[in-house]
């Protein structure tokens, strides 16, 4: 089976982690990763994202041995608008958040616009920090969490640069 998931992963927390492990539990996996034009147009809040290229090397280093785990092959793509790869015939899955499920739903129109199977649309639960609120990239950059979830503080550890 083919799976597609997209996002900005800058920076890559548990979160994202629970999104990757669940697609490679379905298939082979093809990451949209978000290009530098698209990620500010993304994002709820605005922020620095850090060069695609940057983005995507560290993406790769995570992908690798999730994929190894699972026998699994993987392809990091460049997304240049929101709906991007998953409207492609190939993809079987897609998997997403839940901020993103309409985003999945989109996505099946489109797909059925163009005579294509709609996907099956997985949602993947948020994780939750030690605070119990939800962990993102917003809140790591900003200082409050680690990639984990843990709660930091004074901003202490977390510059969104690793």
């Amino acid at each position: 089976m083919d799976v597609a998931l997209g996002g900005t992963f800058d920076p890559v927390h548990d979160g994202h982690r629970r999104l990757f492990e669940r697609a490679f539990e379905l298939g082979d996996v093809t990451v949209g990763l978000t290009s530098d034009d698209l990620a500010p147009k993304t994002r709820h809040v605005e922020r620095h994202v850090r060069s695609y290229e940057t983005r995507k090397a560290a993406l790769a280093e995570e992908l690798e041995d999730l994929a190894a785990n699972q026998n699994r092959e993987f392809e990091i793509r460049p997304l240049e608008e929101p709906t991007g790869i998953a409207t492609e015939p190939q993809f079987d899955y897609l998997v997403v958040s839940p901020e993103t499920k309409d985003g999945g739903e989109q996505i099946n129109e489109i797909r059925r616009e163009r005579g294509h199977d709609p996907l099956e649309v997985i949602v993947v639960p948020h994780v939750e920090a030690d605070d119990g609120d939800i962990i993102s990239s917003t809140r790591i950059v900003n200082g409050e969490i680690d990639e984990h979830g843990a709660v930091l503080e004074d901003g202490d550890g977390a510059d969104g640069s690793e």
